[in-house]
């Protein structure tokens, strides 16, 4: 059978689908052929497949590298759910399962094997690997070996060996997040210098950008999720561990089922929390950027960020989480001013070199930048990964409803004239409450008692309010015009640039921070996305839905694991009445036609006969 006609028939025989989408095809056929490939691909884009598909066509074992082992069960319940032999070797299992596993590796039963990369570089992995066949290597998450990202595993570095040791068998290598740069590093990283780039479209058209400045930022994240996602799935992220638990428990004093996440819990807690989010419907994981890498499940509807991303691709990364459905979903970030100066003065007290803070200075700018844009956000996210969108989206704040710029020169002259009297006259700098006082001409205690209400620049600056002003210093840091001064203890320092705005040489037009009321009708969310089910499909989808529920509770699965939501609609809109007609969905493959089409034909009767 010709590579094309093998690999079509396992992805209609075991995934259930009639054709590849965008790249996978060429993917698959080319691992299939031997060759090893780079695959960058968004998440939700289908990268599981450019790697499963050509371990099934292959002769042997394909040996999948996952930093994610409180993940493996759930990866190898749904590919057992599709009638595919996989199994996993990770620390959680005892010796006479490990064996288990271990003999039916070098029996030849297994079609797919996950290890975590910390476990395959031990002597007895690789003898184990050495006696078996392995039909292909499968490097996920990839980006985790670059030492300037956001995810960065040092046990990944040891990757670059499997060449070395099997030259001759095929590796992929897949992330959903990497510049340029960074997919350079992977190459030269995993010794993938000869392999085949395959780069995706970044784009996202289902997921809304949304940037806000913080205000009260408990309030607005509890109108985001009772106006705009009340009873949806969704991830908040939030900077320190302390801000994880207070936002969970608040969220939970306001009756929204929100759970904790975050290296300081206990292992069994941690496990726990992201069992029920992946399990149980509705609920709200607040957490750290420990959690989520490899997360699958498909309905998340929104991700919020209430702290400031580091860097572009670790917000990329984080939002991708949403909408894997291809359904509708938010991405939704606040941000304000105290939040560039913490990341500034991190990056100055990092312990890194000064290669490493100018990098980290860089990626901080590129995040500031896609913050403060009055341009097409997602044109500047495209932008950053090297890819163009020719056209504004339609589907970000900023489309929906364009921001207000204006001349900030003159505001910016008295800023800045302020913090360079405090300097150049009494030798002070201050942090940014302090400046703002002076310039609104509020006579505080420590005003007073410095003096600062007689200096010429005391009360000039009435025109704007506090938020204003807030808005504008967060503006000036994104633009390199001031500095965080670390060593006074987060206070403002003129730059190099400053002098060409303070000598009139440089005019700045300012983005001006408005109460904008987002337009939440599911009309502005995107286009060409699945339209919403007419009135019987919508029921016979919940119906379906319950089926599902019930089925995925009995096998200790995620309900995604059994179906997920897409496929059912597509049954839902179809309505078969036979396993011929059952089998022509998406996502429903020989296997799960074989184990659930009658019980699904039943539940369709019986909802038709009961109305």
């Amino acid at each position: 059978m010709h590579t094309d006609s093998r690999a079509a028939e396992v992805l209609a025989r075991v995934f259930g689908y009639e054709s590849f989408r965008g790249d996978q095809q060429a993917i698959v056929d080319h691992v299939i052929s031997g060759g090893d490939a780079l695959v960058l691909m968004p998440t939700g884009g289908g990268k599981s497949l450019c790697y499963q598909v050509p371990a099934l066509v292959r002769a042997g074992t394909g040996v999948v590298v996952s930093p994610l082992i409180a993940l493996m069960q759930d990866q190898v319940d749904a590919l057992t759910e599709l009638g595919v032999r996989a199994a996993f070797l990770n620390s959680t299992q005892d010796w006479q399962d490990a064996r288990e596993v271990e003999q039916s590796f070098l029996t030849g039963q297994l079609d797919l094997l996950y290890v975590a990369p910390e476990r395959l570089l031990t002597e007895r992995c690789l003898a184990l690997l050495d006696r078996g066949r392995i039909a292909l290597f499968a490097i996920d998450e990839a980006h985790c070996v670059s030492q300037w990202g956001h995810d960065f595993r040092p046990e990944y570095l040891g990757l670059s060996m499997l060449h070395e040791r099997w030259p001759d068998v095929p590796r992929i290598a897949l992330t959903a997040t990497a510049t340029d740069a960074t997919r350079r590093e992977i190459a030269e990283r995993l010794s993938l210098n000869d392999a085949r780039h395959f780069v995706a479209s970044f784009d996202r058209p289902n997921v809304r950008y949304h940037i806000v400045e913080k205000q009260d930022v408990r309030r607005q994240l509890l109108d985001l999720l009772r106006q705009e996602h009340p009873g949806d799935a969704g991830v908040i992220y939030c900077l320190s561990r302390n801000k994880v638990e207070e936002t969970a428990d608040f969220l939970c004093a306001k009756g929204i089922t929100a759970l904790p996440y975050h290296a300081g819990l206990g292992t069994e807690v941690r496990a726990r929390n992201q069992s029920r989010f992946l399990r149980e419907d509705g609920i709200v994981m607040v957490a750290t950027i420990a959690f989520g890498m490899g997360i699958d499940k498909p309905d998340v509807r929104f991700v919020a960020h209430i702290d400031m991303p580091k860097s572009v691709e670790g917000y990329y990364q984080e939002t991708g989480r949403a909408g894997r459905d291809g359904l509708p979903a938010t991405a939704w970030l606040a941000y304000g001013l105290q939040d560039v100066v913490q990341q500034r003065r991190m990056i100055d007290e990092s312990q890194g070199d000064d290669a490493f803070r100018r990098r980290m200075g860089s990626a901080l700018d590129a995040m500031l930048g896609l913050c403060e844009t009055v341009s097409c956000r997602r044109q500047r996210l495209l932008q950053y990964f090297g890819q163009t969108l020719t056209h504004a989206c339609g589907n970000c704040d900023n489309c929906l409803t364009p921001p207000q710029s204006w001349d900030g020169t003159v505001a910016a002259q008295k800023m800045l004239s302020a913090i360079y009297r405090l300097w150049k006259e009494r030798g002070q700098r201050y942090g940014a409450g302090h400046l703002i006082d002076i310039l609104r001409g509020k006579k505080t205690p420590r005003v007073i008692e410095n003096g600062h209400d007689t200096l010429s620049v005391f009360g000039i600056g009435l025109e704007l309010s506090e938020q204003g002003w807030r808005s504008l210093l967060r503006q000036l840091l994104a633009q390199g015009l001031l500095a965080v001064d670390h060593e006074g203890y987060g206070t403002l320092a003129l730059t190099n640039e400053s002098r060409a705005v303070l000598k009139g040489e440089r005019t700045l037009i300012l983005r001006r921070e408005t109460d904008r009321k987002e337009k939440n009708s599911t009309t502005n969310r995107g286009k060409n996305l699945q339209p919403d089910l007419p009135v019987g499909a919508q029921a016979i989808f919940e119906a379906l839905r319950q089926w599902r529920a019930d089925i995925a509770r009995d096998h200790g699965v995620p309900a995604y694991v059994i179906f997920q939501n897409a496929t059912l609609r597509e049954i839902a809109l179809a309505r078969p009445d036979s396993l011929s007609a059952l089998a022509h969905v998406n996502g429903v493959g020989v296997k799960k036609l074989e184990s659930y089409g009658k019980s699904i034909l039943e539940c369709i009767a019986e909802f038709e006969a009961a109305t």
